[in-house]
């Protein structure tokens, strides 16, 4: 319920239509009083109100004995606002006047005074008309207001407008009613929707996640929340067969450095015992323990640098070097070493030389690896090829090519993985399962990339690509 209560968007949308009503309100204020106000020197006034001011004037007015007098607090409102006055008798001639500007006349007729009531805005004043009686006498006053006010008549019939102002306000009602419904309405909709949204994330981090249907208003979001769902399953599998190959080839890697240490312990209980051996005899023996000592080394280093490499631990110096001559001699020891002397490894380049950026070191392990893994996993007659190749968008682009048994596309797709050991291992158990991710990661690390290209029974080619630039 408590997770209900904090999903549950009514409230914040109930918030956010009551703050459109109010701006909305607000606006209309505003609008109205900017249409319908004046700015007067008490404050904002609407636009009725120099009218009201003259009709309300002649409580300031007398008659003492037939003579129109003004009170004092009359003239002071009337410079306090900046107006003016003009009061006439009934035959239109002028008996008071307070600030009245010399355009407007000393007497006026009776057309002109019922004119003034719809005057514009002339000379600098909008005029309004008021009436003062009094003990049987009367006078007609104008009052000059600086404002620049509209006046229109609306004639209408009221027996109708009547009639119709409760069926207007019942339609406000229903109106009011109806967006108050459909707010409700909309409220309720987005609860659901983002309810399926809420519980489809909790099912995602269960793993029981089912696919929403891509429609609606939320389509996008049920898109990335199938789109998301399908990468973390992706994402389970992939760490879950990274888990299962991992174990194997913990196993494997403690087979191997079993294998080597067997013998090791064997051949050393020999020496040590009290068989009288010739010295041929433990000269072999020293062989064979020298032998599988440097293949358990071997392991033990190929684990440590793939580690290395992973975590960023391991020293990277990159330099300029002659890229065509540190392949030549990678291929001139490997072809040197017993152990591959009488195999077929052939270096071709089609340019002289070029430099690059690189670290010889770790790049010579990698290339290293390419070649004696081709060699180890091949039968005796395999020809390596080492080439290197400038391409027209300036890439060096080096292949170690076999004509060996091939790969399928399995093996393929899992050869750079840093467990993985290929399907052959029971005929060539040498190795650790970590050259080629090695190589992957160095040539990585030097700014290349590198690729598989093989076919069963046709033989294997791996191709770097490494900029030329030079830094």
């Amino acid at each position: 319920m408590k997770n209900k209560i904090r999903v549950n968007p009514f409230p914040r949308l109930f918030a956010f239509v009551l703050v459109l009503v109010i701006i909305a309100v607000a606006a209309a204020i505003g609008l109205f009083y900017y249409i319908f106000g004046i700015s007067e020197p008490e404050g904002l006034s609407l636009a009725s109100w120099p009218q009201k001011f003259t009709d309300n004037f002649s409580v300031w007015m007398e008659n003492e004995n037939g003579t129109l007098t003004v009170e004092d607090i009359a003239i002071e409102r009337l410079d306090e606002y900046g107006l003016w006055f003009q009061a006439v008798d009934e035959n239109g001639k002028e008996v008071f006047t307070h600030n009245k500007p010399s355009d407007y006349p000393m007497s006026y007729s009776a057309s002109q005074m019922a004119a003034f009531s719809t005057s514009t805005y002339e000379n600098g004043s909008t005029v309004f008309v008021g009436r003062f009686e009094e003990d049987g006498a009367s006078w007609s006053y104008l009052v000059g207001f600086p404002y620049a006010i509209g006046k229109h008549m609306l004639y209408y019939n009221r027996e109708n407008v009547g009639r119709l102002g409760p069926v207007f306000r019942m339609g406000i009602g229903f109106a009011l009613i109806f967006i108050v419904l459909l707010v409700l309405a909309y409220g309720f909709y987005l609860t659901r929707h983002l309810g399926k949204i809420t519980k489809g994330i909790d099912s995602i981090s269960r793993r029981s996640y089912q696919p929403l249907p891509e429609k609606g208003m939320f389509r996008e979001v049920y898109r990335e929340l199938n789109k998301m769902d399908t990468q973390i399953r992706g994402s389970d599998k992939l760490q879950k067969d990274t888990e299962r190959t991992r174990r194997e080839w913990i196993a494997n890697i403690t087979h191997d450095l079993k294998t080597p240490l067997s013998p090791v312990k064997g051949y050393a209980a020999l020496l040590s015992g009290d068989l009288a051996l010739d010295c041929g005899t433990v000269q072999a023996y020293g062989q064979i323990i020298l032998k599988n000592a440097n293949h358990a080394e071997q392991l033990i280093n190929d684990l440590k640098l793939a580690y290395q490499l992973e975590s960023g631990a391991m020293p990277f110096r990159p330099e300029k070097i002659q890229l065509i001559r540190c392949l030549r001699e990678i291929v001139i020891d490997i072809v040197n070493d017993p152990a591959f002397c009488d195999r077929m490894v052939e270096f071709e380049s089609n340019i002289e030389e070029v430099r690059v950026y690189i670290d010889i070191m770790l790049f010579g392990r990698a290339i290293e690896n390419l070649i004696v893994n081709a060699l180890t996993h091949n039968p005796p007659e395999t020809k390596v090829t080492v080439r290197v190749n400038v391409d027209k968008k300036d890439m060096i682009t080096v292949t170690v090519r076999d004509n060996g048994k091939g790969l399928d596309e399995e093996e393929q797709s899992q050869l750079f993985e840093r467990y993985y050991r290929g399907t052959n291992t029971k005929e060539k158990p040498e190795g650790s399962g970590l050259g080629l991710a090695i190589a992957k990661q160095i040539v990585k690390l030097c700014g290349g990339e590198i690729s598989v290209k093989s076919k069963l029974n046709e033989g294997t080619e791996f191709v770097i690509l490494l900029p030329m630039e030079e830094k």
